[in-house]
């Protein structure tokens, strides 16, 4: 005889919920297909702004596909503005220019709340920033204030008006550019801004074929201007780069991939699986972890729009120099001697063993 009721038996243990059915891991042929065509569609409305400047092209393109930010940095005139209006009028999205002032103030650019004297009741107006593409030009002309507000909506994809949290558009995309010439009534960005951007494209004189050929357009266009309605092509929808996005974050990347990647940041700070000899004495801040994983976004991105669901170390050191050279700090004696990042980025590329 039990002296002692029997306890109840313990609960069986909650089931573990299953997840909702996971999203494909593989690309199919017609996924690529799609990819590529839409990347098409893109460089055809580029061929009738834009005379040159592959780079910065292919740039903008694998930088939306990646589902990041660009910095374009040059002197006036070489189509800074032309080339981010044309990718932001090729997808069917909403598009913002602010043209970036000293006395530009953060309200300005997110919002601000307005009384409405009929309801008695504060209404929230929201500012240029919240739009799919946003065209920050010369954004180092912007106080500090306002560059805080940015940094805010590029890195949580969010702002603040009177409290009240707002969620940006998806997607959302800043393309920024700045005059490095100029030096009056400007701001540096900070660091921590910098890094925020997935890539930094620096454009370069034409050649005098390219001038020529541009001269040509310009004339039998009949405008120095572009007027973005009378392109020819279909634009792309918001959903077209979702789907580029969430494909390229589909591609297949190996660990030696990875790995590569890595290294290539480790050996910007002095590390690496071959360290660079006299790097100490040129850089005093090499890439942040953000250089890795920028390398294998646009990696991922750019193997989709060449037509593969698989990342090769080609896709990362095509853009070797646009994700590095704004995440490396020089030190003032390389400044000095006229050592630019590009030289350094060179150095690693070359040094890094590719698998």
């Amino acid at each position: 005889m039990a002296l002692f009721p029997p306890k109840n038996p313990a609960p069986a243990p909650a089931p573990i919920p299953m997840p909702a059915a996971a999203r494909p891991t593989t690309l199919s042929t017609e996924d690529i297909a799609r990819a590529r065509n839409i990347g098409s569609q893109i460089r055809g409305r580029f061929a009738q702004t834009l005379v040159g400047q592959d780079n910065l092209r292919e740039s903008l393109i694998t930088t939306l596909v990646a589902g990041g930010h660009i910095l374009i940095e040059s002197v006036p005139g070489l189509a800074k503005t032309t080339a981010a209006q044309t990718l932001a009028t090729s997808v069917s999205g909403s598009f913002k220019r602010v043209q970036c002032t000293p006395d530009l103030m953060p309200s300005d650019l997110v919002g601000t709340q307005v009384f409405d004297f009929a309801t008695q009741k504060f209404s929230t107006q929201i500012g240029p920033i919240h739009a799919n593409f946003v065209l920050l030009d010369e954004i180092n002309r912007s106080n500090a204030k306002t560059q805080s507000a940015m940094l805010e909506a590029m890195a949580e994809g969010a702002t603040t008006i009177g409290g009240q949290r707002i969620a940006l558009p998806k997607p959302f995309m800043v393309i920024a550019t700045q005059n490095p010439i100029e030096e009056e009534g400007t701001f540096n960005l900070p660091e921590a801004q910098m890094d925020r951007f997935m890539m930094k494209a620096i454009l370069t004189y034409p050649t005098a074929q390219e001038e020529q050929r541009m001269l040509a357009m310009l004339t039998r266009r009949g405008s120095d201007t572009v007027d973005q309605h009378a392109l020819t092509g279909d634009t792309v929808s918001i959903s077209d780069v979702e789907f580029l996005r969430s494909a390229a974050r589909r591609v297949h990347v190996s660990d030696a991939i990875m790995q590569y990647a890595v290294d290539i940041a480790a050996t910007s700070r002095g590390a690496g699986t071959k360290p660079v000899q006299g790097l100490s004495s040129l850089v005093r801040l090499g890439a942040s972890p953000r250089a890795s994983i920028a390398l294998v976004r646009i990696g991922q991105a750019n193997a989709l729009l060449q037509g593969r669901d698989y990342v090769i170390p080609e896709d990362v050191k095509a853009f070797a120099h646009e994700v590095l050279r704004h995440r490396i700090l020089m030190t003032f004696e390389a400044l000095a001697d006229g050592v630019t990042s590009d030289q350094v980025v060179d150095s690693i590329v070359q040094a890094v063993p590719v698998p």
